[in-house]
């Protein structure tokens, strides 16, 4: 008995060894699953064009099929052309735009758009107290600015040329020699073409400025009457010759047929009264 050896039994203690990477796979599928729930919840505030751009990308990584990107990518990405058939789609899609703004049902009256054979043609009419510019001047009101900053984020989007009108009434409006409706009437149109290209349309989408003085009558049948002073803007339908996609810099392909930009209507004479309108 005294010979026996005793028998120790050794036991590890409870901080040894390491815990593992299970911890790592678990953190990387919360986080995964966060950035995906992000990605969903930008794509559901996002703008009509941007998710079908993301959508196409999902559906054709490698693009070898039919793109529709948008004019936001930049060069290379073309929106979907606006045709004939579409334009009172787009009618509907500028109106919902425009009823974001402020005051929209007071000056809704004063906003006409129909489909036209150039095109889709948005008229902005004055009423007697001048809603959209300042009595006898080019410079727009508040309200005219947000209205068309608002046209050109929609219709920029868009491949189609647009052409800009300004119109006035028949009542002279100054007895200068120098300054009258045609100078009045192209100057309007012509702000109009500044404000929208520094707020959404691009440089060449322009395509055409012309001022009309009172010789496109909205109402012939008054013929002073305030709605004859007004700004259109046409959103041109896409020639078949023309290519929809924009070239490498990101502008449009030149114009072909259509007249270069800031063209006056030609052989018309200018009115000559003498009498001042200063309600312009």
């Amino acid at each position: 008995m005294a010979d026996e050896q005793p028998i120790i039994i050794k036991k590890k203690g409870g901080h040894g060894g390491h815990h593992g990477g299970a911890w790592k796979v678990a953190y990387a599928d919360f986080v995964t699953a966060m950035m995906a729930l992000f990605i969903v919840l930008w794509l559901m505030n996002s703008s009509k064009p941007v998710q079908e751009a993301v959508g196409g990308y999902f559906r054709d990584p490698r693009g070898v099929a039919q793109k529709k990107g948008t004019a936001l990518g930049g060069a290379g990405d073309a929106a979907p052309a606006v045709k004939k058939e579409d334009m009172a789609k787009l009618k509907e899609d500028l109106l919902k735009a425009m009823e974001q703004v402020a005051d929209f049902d007071k000056i809704k009256k004063q906003i006409e758009i129909t489909v036209t054979p150039e095109g889709l043609k948005i008229e902005l009419m004055e009423n007697p107290n001048g809603t959209f510019f300042e009595n006898g001047k080019a410079q727009p009101t508040p309200i005219l600015q947000t209205l068309l900053k608002v046209l050109s984020v929609e219709v920029g989007k868009l491949p189609n040329r647009v052409s800009i009108e300004g119109h006035t009434d028949s009542k002279p409006f100054s007895d200068s020699q120098t300054y009258g409706n045609w100078e009045l009437s192209t100057d309007r149109a012509n702000m109009a073409r500044r404000l929208m290209q520094n707020s959404g349309l691009r440089p060449q989408q322009v395509v055409q400025v012309r001022g009309y003085a009172d010789q496109d009558l909205r109402n012939p049948k008054q013929p002073e009457d305030a709605s004859n002073r007004r700004v259109t803007l046409i959103v041109q339908y896409l020639k078949t010759e023309q290519p929809a996609a924009f070239t490498s810099n990101g502008s449009l392909p030149p114009a072909g047929e259509l007249n270069a930009a800031h063209t006056l209507p030609a052989k018309v004479p200018a009115p000559t009264a003498k009498q001042a309108n200063p309600e312009k």
